[in-house]
């Protein structure tokens, strides 16, 4: 596919690039705009590691292409910091130590801070579901994981998903 011209926002930041079209978003953030925060696992949209969120809603970046993000708001996990300190839903997370390897968990933190942008008290169910429609964490953190999730639920209320 030829390079195009694409302009999208990445944490509140527009970014121009000349790239082609068909090139995984994944590989733009980690070595074009150097934001290594979005890990890249099995490179198939199947384990959420390279979660980021799109207008919002939780996407793998290793195979969205780069022309669907045209126009767009890119929120990486860098992108929820504030003020260089973690967000608040980043804070919780290393409160309830809910990250053993880590390397699945920033994706976790994406779709976390999604699903609490649209549903500020899910279930249990719901959380779970949530998280297994796109993660694969096999280190046994899960039930530090949906303990942050409660705290998050609990003491956050709604959760933006972007810098505005």
């Amino acid at each position: 596919m030829p390079e195009q011209r694409l302009t999208f926002e990445v944490n509140g930041k527009s970014v121009d690039v000349n790239l082609p079209g068909d090139t995984p978003l994944v590989h733009v953030l980690r070595h074009d705009l150097a934001l290594k925060g979005t890990r890249l696992g099995c490179g198939e949209g199947q384990c959420g590691s390279c979660t980021v969120l799109l207008d919002g809603n939780p996407v793998q970046s290793c195979d969205t292409p780069l022309w669907s993000v045209e126009g767009g708001r890119v929120t990486t996990i860098e992108g929820l910091a504030e003020a260089d300190a973690p967000g608040p839903v980043q804070q919780i997370f290393l409160d309830e130590q809910a990250a053993q390897c880590g390397y699945c968990i920033n994706g976790i933190i994406m779709s976390v801070t999604a699903l609490l942008a649209r549903h500020p008290r899910p279930t249990r169910a719901e959380t779970v579901a949530h998280l297994d429609e796109r993660h694969l964490c096999r280190c046994g953190a899960q039930a530090r994981i949906l303990r942050s999730v409660d705290r998050a639920m609990n003491e956050l209320g709604p959760v933006t998903g972007a810098p505005e």
